[in-house]
């Protein structure tokens, strides 16, 4: 089967959309009703039955990937690798493109009973509507309209669901960092912004812990003979918050102080736990520089600080190429009917991690919902035909390089 041409595909790719619509809302009830809270693995799973049952009816090859128990602190559910090659080879101009959601959400056990699913007109309420599960079922229906519409100029496509994104993927990082190594393209199902607008560019996040010693002494006898590490921290809390607004869309936050243990001590050790987030790699360098140097010359004689970076995730920058990826977006929104804009956001998501390998990526295709992580979270269900369509063209442009060219 040939898909239509170019100036076709569109609208029919609507009319499909449309031609869908019931069944997405049953299917969106069915999977708002397992709760698959980061913590609840065995919830994860069903999602992940559900989600595999789907590809593999598309003709899909999935990986379904145990992460060890405890290995990261805590159990998670599997993760999916589902793969399809096309009819368009890499050396003809075929693309790889991977499209990533999660299959988590921030909830608890007992959520999905406690506060079901519901649809009053257009908005439909309940937990993980729109993060991610709105967001995820889109694009297993973007891809079944592909598949029935004989779209197969591309080299491969990959989607990727994820189980513990909502606590920053730490038993799945490294299977998403392996899995968009060599893509040509990324495309985040994060539903889209509450005004319609994709995400082109995400803030990265680098976590720091400060320690600093001093000595102990009697506070009340003999305090000269101490060094108070708690007054260290204290200027360097004060430095370190002064480094905001030096550069532009980096913030630094000192999140945590502890010091000392009893109030006769002069205190001889205390801690800094600091978040900074910046929107380009280069800023979280200097960042890390200026904080190294503040913490070269602490202000009590005697203490010492020692700085350690406990985690990166790296940005998703606004780059030229994700740029030329928003322009095929745009003229896809035209070609079903909508406008399209792009933000840029300071809350991360694997699209960073995604980022990081070096792809292009653009975030938010899904459906336009809102208040995530609330027991207010909704999804537009109006939005949810055009924004599928629109993806799905999306899919179908990047997949032939002599579209984007």
């Amino acid at each position: 089967m040939s898909a239509p041409p170019r100036r076709q595909l569109a609208a029919a790719l609507l009319d499909g959309a449309r031609s869908l619509q019931a069944r997405y809302l049953h299917d969106l009830e069915e999977l708002v009703s397992i709760d698959s809270g980061s913590y609840t693995p065995h919830g994860v799973n069903r999602v992940a039955d559900w989600v595999q049952t789907r590809l593999t009816g598309l003709g899909f090859a999935v990986e379904r990937v145990a992460f060890p128990p405890g290995r990261h602190g805590f159990q998670a559910g599997d993760a999916l690798v589902a793969r399809k090659k096309g009819a368009l080879a890499e050396s003809d101009g075929g693309q790889r493109i991977l499209l990533a959601g999660h299959m988590d959400t921030v909830f608890e056990e007992g959520t999905a009973a406690a506060r079901p699913f519901g649809l009053t007109g257009s908005i439909a309420n309940g937990p993980g509507v729109s993060d991610d599960k709105g967001g995820l079922l889109a694009g297993l229906t973007a891809l079944e309209l592909l598949h029935d519409h004989g779209v197969d100029t591309y080299d491969e496509l990959v989607l990727l669901a994820t189980p513990d994104e909502e606590i920053g993927s730490p038993a799945s990082r490294e299977l998403i960092e392996e899995t968009a190594r060599g893509m040509h393209y990324g495309l985040g199902l994060e539903c889209a912004r509450e005004n319609g607008d994709l995400v082109i560019a995400r803030k990265g996040v680098a976590d720091f812990r400060l320690t600093v010693t001093g000595r102990a002494a009697h506070a009340g006898i003999e305090p000269e003979r101490g060094a108070n590490a708690a007054l260290t921290a204290a200027h360097l809390v004060v430095q370190i918050q002064a480094l905001n607004g030096h550069w532009d869309d980096v913030t630094v936050n000192v999140g945590v102080v502890r010091a000392g243990t009893r109030a006769n001590i002069v205190c001889p050790e205390a801690e800094l736990r600091i978040e900074v987030r910046a929107a380009t790699t280069a800023d979280v360098r200097r960042v890390t520089q200026a904080i190294q140097e503040i913490a070269d010359h602490p202000a009590v004689p005697g203490t010492t600080v020692e700085v350690e970076q406990l985690d990166l995730c790296p940005p998703m920058e606004d780059t030229p190429a994700s740029r030329r990826m928003l322009d095929n977006a745009c003229r896809a929104a035209s070609a079903v009917g909508v406008s399209l804009g792009a933000a840029a956001t300071g809350g991360v998501g694997d699209a960073n991690l995604i980022a990081g390998m070096g792809v292009p990526i653009l975030d938010g295709l899904g459906p336009i919902g809102g208040a995530d992580h609330s027991p207010q979270e909704w999804l537009d269900v109006s939005s949810v035909p055009h924004r599928i369509a629109l993806l799905a063209d999306l899919v179908a442009a990047l997949g032939d390089a002599r579209n984007t060219a």
